[in-house]
Parts: C-alpha cells; structure tokens; sequence
C-alpha cells in the first residue's frame, strides 16, 4: 500500500514545537535571573540597608537650622537716635526714690572749677530728637523715673557718666521749653544733642517732627529730694561700687575715708564709682559737686541695690 504523502512533515513539527518552548523556556528563565539581580537596574528596594536608586532628585532628611548669629542693629534713623543699653544690675521701682518736681528751676551760675564739658552759664547749641525711654532707666543706671522728663545725653557730653543726674532746661526754636535730667547716653548723637523722651519731646513739638533745632542749659533746681546712696550688687569689704543719687548738681567727684585720709574712686561710664581692692568700702564718703562744695556721708552699710537716704543736699546756684 502506498504511503500517504502527508505523514512524514509530522516528525520535523513536533521538533520544532518543542525548540519554540525551550527557547521559550530558556528566555524565561533569563528574564526572571534578571530581574532578581540584587545589583540590577530597576527601581526597586535593594537589599536591606541599601536605598533604592532614582534617577528624581535625592530626598534627605531635614536638618536641624542652624542658628543665626546675631547681629548689630541698623543704624539709626534721622528721627530715631540709639540709647546706650543700661547695665546690670538694674535699679527696682522698690529701691529706686521718688523725684519730687522741679520747681523754681534756674540757670545755674558762679564758678564751677570741677565742671566738665557741661558748664554753668553756658548756652548749648544742637538738635533734639525722641525715644521711648520705658521706664526711664538708661546708662545712669538711676532706676525708673517717675515722671519721665529725662533725656540721653550725647556720648562726648556725658562724659564717661559726669552728665549723669543734670538738669538742663531745653528750648526749642519756637519758644517752648522743657526741664530734663540726664539719665542716659545716646553713643551715635553728636556734641551738642540730646536725645529726650517722647514725654519731654512732646513738650517742645509733634513727634512726627523726628528732629528740631534746640539750645539747652545746666540748671541747679529747687528741690525737696536729698542725696542717696547705692551700693552696687556684689559690693563687699572686699570689693564695692558706689553710686550718688538724687544730687541736685553735677557730680564730680568721690571719695572714701580710709585710715591714711580721703582716698578718690574711679567713675564709670554706667555711673558707679569703685573700690577694686575693697578700700573704704562701708566708710564714711566725701562727694563733691562741679562748684566745689564738698558732703560728707557716714554711717551708711554695704547693703547691695538698697537706697540709702541722707540728709545732705548741695546748695542751689
């Protein structure tokens, strides 16, 4: 019998059925040793502790900011004259005493051989500007003010503190005037100008003015207040500073009895005269004013920040 003509392909597709699988198979195989690669190309989690690879912008962690140093203020504005900041420690309303008011103020006159730049009968010439002065505590370090009529005196005219407890009387271009005490330092003010509350600002023109032309003078006031003192924190029979308050003049000098006479203390610019090696500490003291006269204090403790009152005043000029 003859053979069919159509049997014998059959071997040779079922050759070629099973090399289409293997190679499938084997392409498999390949592909999944690929994608399972711990160093392959993909976009998946590595192994543990590794992060996935991106081709995005690396995410990190945020960080902590890194602190600012701090920097100076601006410089002032015309209308704006910078204060001195006051110095610890820093006088209590408590111990701080009350300023009786100014009245029967005059122009302080006669011979002032101890005075500064800042001289009796001299009239002053300069600008006035504004700051809010808080409480009234500056660079004196005279404590709060009760009534605000204080000004910062401009830093060649304070004087290393000599300014410190004036009375200047101020007048303006159109007349006004007002009566300040000096209680703080303004450094960038030129010779010549104070820098005054807004309450005592007020007294000669709008704030809104920022500046205006002054003259200004000493004054040696009528008052009830008498001399105080001070002892400055940390003062001791070792070591002590000590400050005049309430001095209806300028203060000039000071100095403390010893067992050899008077001995001079050393002014600084926040307005404490010092003992370094403790001498006179808790002694009696000498003060004396721009003209001269001369007050002697005893009996008065080393008690740290307390007032001490007196019952000494300089004479009115």
């Amino acid at each position: 019998m003859a053979s069919s003509p159509h049997r014998r392909p059959a071997p040779r597709r079922r050759m070629a059925l099973i090399s289409v699988v293997a190679v499938a198979a084997v392409g498999l195989l390949i592909s999944l040793v690929l994608a399972f690669r711990p160093d392959g190309d993909s976009h998946t989690v590595g192994s543990a502790g590794t992060p996935a690879t991106s081709t995005g912008p690396t995410s990190t962690a945020p960080t902590a900011p890194t602190p600012k140093p701090s920097t100076a203020s601006p410089s002032p504005t015309p209308t704006k004259a910078t204060r001195k900041p006051t110095r610890t420690p820093t006088a209590s309303a408590r111990t701080t005493p009350a300023r009786a008011p100014v009245t029967n103020a005059r122009p302080a006159s006669g011979a002032a051989p101890l005075a500064g730049r800042i001289k009796p009968g001299v009239t002053y010439s300069g600008l006035a500007t504004h700051y809010d002065a808080g409480d009234g505590n500056g660079a004196c370090l005279y404590g709060p003010s009760r009534d605000l009529m204080i000004a910062a005196m401009n830093h060649t005219d304070y004087e290393t503190s000599k300014a410190c407890g004036a009375y200047v009387q101020v007048r303006g271009a159109g007349g006004a005037s007002v009566t300040v005490r000096v209680t703080n330092e303004c450094p960038e003010c030129a010779p010549g100008q104070l820098d005054l509350s807004e309450q005592a600002f007020a007294k000669l023109a709008a704030l809104s003015a920022g500046r205006i032309p002054v003259t200004w003078r000493l004054l040696s006031p009528a008052t009830s207040d008498t001399v105080s003192i001070r002892y400055k924190t940390g003062s001791s029979r070792h070591w002590c500073g000590i400050q005049v308050l309430g001095h209806r003049n300028p203060l000039a000098r000071l100095a403390v009895g010893t067992g050899s006479g008077l001995r001079p203390l050393t002014r600084t610019g926040y307005n404490y005269f010092l003992s370094e090696d403790g001498t006179g500490c808790g002694g009696s003291l000498r003060l004396t004013d721009i003209y001269g006269e001369q007050l002697t204090v005893s009996g008065v403790a080393i008690r740290p920040d307390a007032v001490q009152a007196t019952r000494v005043q300089f004479a009115q000029h």
